[in-house]
Order: structure tokens, then sequence, then C-alpha cells
């Protein structure tokens, strides 16, 4: 079953993600972040490119010819599905696709919005009975 994570209480999504996103491919682990629409599709290739300072993180869409070989996968639609490790849902709602993936993971800001959006998402899984981990970015050190 799809284990579900919640980062809570983070400043910006898109350096989480890019934080996540290096952590995995430290453990050569493939994601595929969801986003919610082409302009933040952009916005995250530019900061995947920039982070780390000195390097990158390789990344494509998931209609390149290379997205077969490329450990992170960034776009605002789901299919083709490349690879089913982890799922980065940026995303207001629960993504069709996401029991295909081993793990989702969901990150959620302080604004309200944002927030209610991410208790919505939670019930979902919760009621469905999948397992949730929290962690409270407030208190990371």
């Amino acid at each position: 079953m799809t284990q579900i994570d919640f980062y809570i209480h983070v400043e910006n999504k898109l350096q989480m993600m890019c934080t996540l996103a290096a952590k995995a491919l430290a453990r050569k682990v493939r994601l595929l972040v969801l986003t919610p629409d082409p302009q933040t599709t952009e916005q995250a290739d530019r900061m995947l490119w920039m982070q780390p300072a000195i390097g990158f993180l390789p990344h494509c869409r998931s209609s390149h010819r290379l997205a077969g070989v490329t450990p992170i996968i960034v776009d605002h639609v789901a299919e083709p599905i490349v690879h089913e490790q982890v799922l980065v849902n940026l995303q207001t709602q629960c993504p069709a696709v996401f029991s295909r993936f081993e793990r989702v993971i969901e990150i959620v800001t302080g604004d309200d919005a944002d927030r209610e959006a991410a208790r919505e998402r939670y019930r979902f899984y919760r009621d469905r009975g999948y397992e949730i981990r929290n962690h409270d970015m407030s208190k990371a050190g």
C-alpha cells in the first residue's frame, strides 16, 4: 500500500521540493513532481537547475525522450507515468494516479487555502485506510 507523507508548515513549497529531490537523488530514488499548472512547472524546472548552488538536479518532463532514464520528472500532467517510486504532489487535489506509487509526499504551507486543501487530501487518504506520516517543518532544525 502507498505510504503517504505530509510535510506541514513549510515556508516555500518549491524550495522544500528541491530539498526532497536532492535527498531522493542521493538515495537513487526516482521522483515525479506533479505541479498544478504550466507556470509552476517552469518555476520548478528553473529551481532544479540551480539546486544545489554548485550543481543541478537532473530532471525533465514526462514526455521528454529521456524521461525513462531521468531520476526526477517535473510536470503538471501525470501521464505518462515513467516510474512508480515517489510522487510529490503540489496540486490541490489528490491525483488519480497516486495509488500507483510506493510513496506520496504532500507539501503544505501555512496559507489558509493551502492548509484547507491539504486537510481534504488528508481525509481522502485516511478514509481509504492509507498510513499517513506527518513531518512538522516548523520544528525542523
